[in-house]
């Protein structure tokens, strides 16, 4: 072998060694040194498995806890939801460490420290990595970009989301809602005694649906109807791989699982780059305007002309595809599942279901309530600030250290993910008091801040620079769906339903919820 051949063997040596070398630090050395470093300081957690870490764990309590039903009158779901930090936590406290595969995750559940976290303007706290399954799911749109993209992202969406804009919604918001409840009035008119049995779960999904593709896109549910599908199925493998182990690379392997999220990937995108590309045609037909909602703010961003002679793109083709995803997911999902919790809670507190609908009567009549009407429903906004506490659709947030941190007496190193449950957050006795698993609206009477012992307990929409950009509209959709429902039905619960919360990515009903509804207006 020549001299050549040599230093070419001995380089392709080196590459090797260094390879097995990160490999070795990062499955074995580093948890190792993480592991005690968190000891010292008096934080522990269940032991690092090789290459699993604590998921083998995760996976068989969670599989035990969806076998299980809880009484219909509580409200302690943690257990349900969360059964590996329920379990931990009670061996190791509040405070602690576990692995995600081979990642690294301390829990936060101290609402000061989650506001420092989540507060942070200078990117010590990142969003993590997503998995791309993750990524294919809720688009590589706002929610997940980072840094001055995140910048650039929400510059562009926020005028769509403005105070003004929303109130022209309103009437859009109950047009889809009457279209709805029509379909639910037939079918009462037909009954005995005109009460019928609503799964209320899959028609919350699909109204909330309607009203983001009409409100933010200018389509409707029927035109949209397959990109739902598709993100539907994409949720279903999320779900199934969360708690696999994840090695970077395996998603261009043509496994099963991978080639069937490639084929719903690419449905999705087809049904929104029909939806795009029939809004570009449309120009010519509306004075060369896009339009004022969501997509055409972020179509008429991407010919930005900065001067005569060059034009500047704010968001591409590609990003807008990718913010199309993150809206038509997050823009129905989050909002279906606080209408079909708020449901079940005013169905069992049938007292609270009368007070409200006095307040709505009293308010808007039976007439569609515009933006004036909505504010004064004080009554709803407390009920939903309930709802958003007992039974939040954002069960936990993730963020990652991008430094070394000091955080409270905690020394955090670089590269550790931060959990911040907020299902145990909004339980906490400590912040909201004896009764914090009771449903108890009036602590909302004066207002979010002083509802709990710490003005940040709440962290349904996040807060901080990242707090969501769509909260005072999905604020404004559940106060404007439930005034017309509770105008026009009342509602109990069916005694088929089965109190069975789940992890869903977001919080849903293992088994639906179904029910029972009359017709106030015959």
């Amino acid at each position: 072998m020549g001299y050549v051949g040599v230093v070419l063997v001995g380089l392709v040596i080196v590459v090797v060694i260094r390879k097995i070398w990160q490999v070795f630090k990062i499955v074995v050395w580093r948890p190792y040194v993480l592991t005690k470093t968190f000891e010292k300081q008096g934080i522990r957690g269940p032991s690092y498995k090789l290459l699993h870490g604590s998921l083998e764990e995760i996976k068989e309590l969670k599989k035990l806890a969806t076998e299980t039903v809880l009484d219909t009158n509580s409200n302690d779901i943690t257990r349900r939801i969360l059964p590996h930090y329920h379990k931990w936590s009670s061996q190791y406290g509040d405070t602690l460490l576990y692995w995600h595969g081979t990642q690294p995750r301390i829990t936060i559940t101290n609402p000061e420290l989650a506001k420092q976290i989540l507060s942070n303007k200078f990117g010590f706290y990142e969003k993590p990595k997503s998995r791309p399954s993750i990524r294919y799911l809720t688009g590589y749109g706002l929610i997940l970009v980072q840094g001055l993209d995140w910048v650039r992202h929400r510059r562009v969406l926020n005028p769509a989301f403005s105070i003004d804009k929303l109130k022209i919604m309103i009437k859009k918001m109950a047009e889809c809602t009457i279209s709805m409840l029509d379909e639910w009035k037939n079918l009462a008119g037909v009954a005995a005694d005109q009460r019928i049995k609503i799964e209320m779960n899959g028609n919350f999904q699909k109204l909330t649906a309607d009203i983001i593709a009409h409100t933010a896109f200018g389509s409707s549910y029927m035109e949209g109807r397959e990109a739902f599908k598709a993100l539907r199925e994409l949720q279903k493998c999320c779900v199934a791989s969360i708690t696999d182990i994840f090695i970077p690379g395996s998603q261009y392997l043509p496994t099963p699982s991978n080639i069937q999220m490639w084929k719903l990937n690419r449905k999705l995108e087809n049904s929104l780059k029909g939806i795009i590309e029939s809004r570009m045609r449309a120009k010519a037909r509306t004075d060369g305007c896009y339009g004022d909602d969501l997509l055409g703010i972020m179509i008429e961003s991407s010919e930005t002309i900065a001067d005569d002679t060059k034009i500047t793109s704010k968001l591409n083709m590609k990003e807008i595809m990718e913010n199309c995803k993150s809206f038509f997911f997050a823009g129905h999902e989050t909002t279906s599942n606080l209408l079909t919790w708020t449901v079940f809670l005013l169905s069992i507190h049938t007292e609270w279901q009368e007070r409200l609908r006095e307040e709505v009567l009293k308010e808007c009549g039976m007439g569609i309530p515009d933006a004036d009407m909505l504010a004064k429903l004080k009554l709803v906004n407390m009920v939903l600030l309930e709802a958003l506490r007992l039974y939040c659709p954002v069960i936990m947030l993730l963020r990652k250290t991008s430094e070394d941190m000091k955080l409270g007496n905690l020394l955090i190193p670089k590269e550790t993910c931060i959990t911040i449950p907020i299902i145990k957050i909004h339980r906490s006795k400590e912040y909201w008091g004896e009764d914090a698993n009771e449903f108890n609206p009036i602590r909302f009477a004066n207002g979010v801040s002083k509802a709990g012992k710490h003005p940040n307990a709440l962290l349904a929409f996040s807060i901080g620079p990242r707090v969501c950009i769509g909260q005072n509209f999905a604020m404004l959709e559940a106060k404007t769906v439930l005034a017309l429902i509770l105008q026009r039905f009342s509602l109990s619960l069916s005694p088929e339903y089965k109190h069975a919360p789940v992890d869903f990515l977001t919080l849903h009903p293992q088994y639906g919820l179904p029910i029972n509804v009359k017709s106030l207006l015959f």
